[in-house]
C-alpha cells in the first residue's frame, strides 16, 4: 500500500463530499526501456465522483495507476485544483494494488500492519490504547473492526479489502486509487466492496480511479468510464463506452 504526501488534518469523520475539488492529469505517458506503455493520457476528474478504468490485459491499466503514484516515472503533469479558491494545491493519495504479498506465516496482525502507516511509534513493542482505539474507528467505516487483532495471513480475500480500504483513507486523501479491488474476492465479499464504495462516494470528500474487469459495477457505479489501450480509445458514460464500437472492437 502507497500514501503520498499524507495530510493529517482531514479525519474519515471529517469529511463531507463537496465537489469543489478536481484532479486534472495531463499528457502523461510513461516508457519502460524503448517500450512506450501509456500515451498522452489526459483525465479530469471531481470528488465524488468514480472513474473505471477498463481494457484487456497489456493496455496500460496499472501502468497508468503506478505512474499516478509515483512509482514508475512519467512524462506529464498532475494538478489537483481546489475549485472554491482556484488554486492548485498538494494532492494526497490513498492506493489499494490488486496483490498483497504477504508472507504466509507472518505474525503481523491488522492493528500492527495499520499502526505502521499511521504511527512513526515501533508497534511490535507495545499498544497504545489511543491508536488503538483510532484503528478499531477506522476500521468500523467499512465494518472491519472485528478484525483488528487477526493476522493478516488468516484473513480473506474480502476481509484484506476492507483493512486495506480502512488504510487507505486514513488520513482522508483526494484521490483514492483501486487496482482491481475484487479480484480474488468471493461473491459476498464483492457485495461487500459494492456497498463499501457506494458509503466512500456518499460520504467523504474524495475522487476515485478503479481499475477493473467487472462490467455489471461499471453499469452500475461508474460515473465515467475510460477505455484503455496504451491511450485513451474512447470514454465518457458507462452507457455511451459500453455500446460503442471501440469497445466492441477491442473485446469481441
Amino acid at each position: 500500500m502507497i500514501k503520498i504526501q499524507k495530510n493529517t488534518k482531514t479525519d474519515i469523520n471529517d469529511a463531507i463530499a463537496c465537489g469543489l475539488h478536481c484532479i486534472k492529469i495531463e499528457d502523461i505517458s510513461v516508457k519502460l526501456g524503448q517500450q512506450l506503455i501509456i500515451d498522452k493520457i489526459n483525465l479530469h476528474i471531481h470528488c465524488g465522483k468514480i472513474t473505471v478504468i477498463i481494457g484487456k490485459n497489456g493496455a496500460g491499466k496499472s501502468t497508468l495507476i503506478k505512474a499516478i503514484i509515483g512509482e514508475y516515472k512519467h512524462n506529464g503533469a498532475i494538478n489537483f485544483t481546489n475549485l472554491k479558491n482556484n488554486q492548485i494545491e498538494k494532492m494526497t493519495i490513498g492506493y489499494v494494488p490488486q496483490h498483497l504479498k504477504l508472507d504466509r506465516n507472518t505474525p503481523i496482525s491488522v492493528y500492527d500492519l495499520f499502526a505502521s502507516y499511521i504511527s512513526n511509534a515501533p508497534v511490535f513493542l507495545f499498544r497504545k490504547s489511543s491508536l488503538y482505539n483510532k484503528i478499531l474507528k477506522q476500521l468500523e467505516v467499512f465494518d472491519a473492526d472485528n478484525l483488528i487483532d487477526k493476522r493478516i495471513c488468516e484473513l480473506s480475500g474480502g476481509e484484506l479489502q476492507r483493512v486495506l480500504l480502512s488504510i487507505a483513507i486514513t488520513p482522508m486523501p483526494n484521490l483514492l486509487l483501486l487496482d482491481e479491488p475484487i479480484s480474488g474476492v468471493d461473491r459476498k465479499g464483492m457485495e461487500l466492496f459494492y456497498n463499501n464504495i457506494k458509503k466512500i462516494r456518499n460520504r467523504f470528500d474524495l475522487a476515485m480511479i478503479i481499475v477493473s474487469h467487472d462490467i455489471e459495477f461499471v453499469k452500475k457505479y461508474a460515473d465515467h468510464v475510460i477505455l484503455l489501450d496504451k491511450t485513451i480509445i474512447k470514454e465518457g458514460s458507462p452507457e455511451e463506452v459500453l455500446n460503442s464500437d471501440e469497445y466492441h472492437g477491442i473485446f469481441s
